[in-house]
């Protein structure tokens, strides 16, 4: 299913009915990456998977595609089912678009849950990483894609699912270099919203991995204490839909029952 939002398609699925549950997914991701859970997920409740700008069978919008603009689109979807309140999982960039959204607008967030993602702006450092990020994958798309996702595990969970990255290799491989850049930029320009997620009152979770070489586990478990989260570790990297997925599949079963 799709909308359109400022002129471009965004793509959408839903299914089941009940209490809704919006997965969104990461950078260099799409709604494929929660395809293994929805099945058990549409048992307790209505699914609802969102392709962000820019990722998957959405179009492209602007050369920056800010993480308020991604929580616009997806307030967009759920106006289109009349959702009114709905629990999120977002995973990486895609709990950066969950927080964007808590913001924005706060009466229709019920539960959520950070996976393998922050709170936290961009250090300068990873702002000038972006920068260089934006410069290889305008000269070097598929190289980029590859090497990035592969960062995203401890090498030998790279190679130990193997299968599983390639996969999402393949599926990114197809994003437009637009996209993969207006998502760098937009993550680079991304504000703090540790005090969004202490000030939110409901139900919040961050999920870690112990492992993961993009995030540093000491500071994502002190957040998540900071802003009264809790905190649940896992043993992997950046991935724990694919690396945890036994443990992740339970953990979240456990909070939509």
């Amino acid at each position: 299913m799709e909308i359109t939002f400022k002129d471009t398609k965004i793509y959408y699925t839903s299914h089941g009915s009940g209490q809704p549950l919006v997965l969104l997914h990461g950078f260099l991701e799409s709604h494929l990456i929660w395809k293994d859970f929805i099945p058990d997920f549409s048992k307790y409740g209505q699914v609802i998977t969102i392709d962000l700008p820019g990722h998957g069978n959405s179009g492209c919008i602007g050369e920056v595609h800010s993480m308020e603009l991604m929580a616009e689109a997806v307030h967009d979807v759920l106006e289109e089912l009349q959702i009114q309140k709905s629990n999120f999982i977002g995973h990486s960039m895609g709990g950066y678009v969950t927080l964007a959204f808590a913001e924005k607008y706060p009466e229709m967030v019920q539960d959520l849950m950070l996976l393998n993602s922050t709170p936290a702006a961009d250090s300068e450092e990873k702002k000038i990483n972006r920068d260089r990020s934006v410069e290889v994958v305008q000269k070097n798309k598929k190289a980029y894609i590859s090497m990035a996702i592969s960062n995203l595990l401890p090498p030998e969970n790279d190679k130990k699912f193997s299968e599983e990255v390639q996969e999402l290799k393949d599926r990114a491989y197809r994003s437009a270099t637009k996209g993969i850049t207006a998502a760098l930029k937009g993550m680079k320009e991304r504000k703090d919203r540790t005090n969004v997620l202490k000030n939110f009152k409901r139900h919040k979770v961050i999920v870690a991995g112990k492992r993961d070489p993009i995030m540093d586990w000491e500071k994502i478990k002190a957040l998540a204490a900071q802003c009264g989260c809790d905190f649940f570790s896992f043993s992997g990297g950046h991935l724990s839909y694919i690396e945890n997925k036994n443990e992740f599949f339970k953990l979240c079963i456990s909070s939509i029952k």
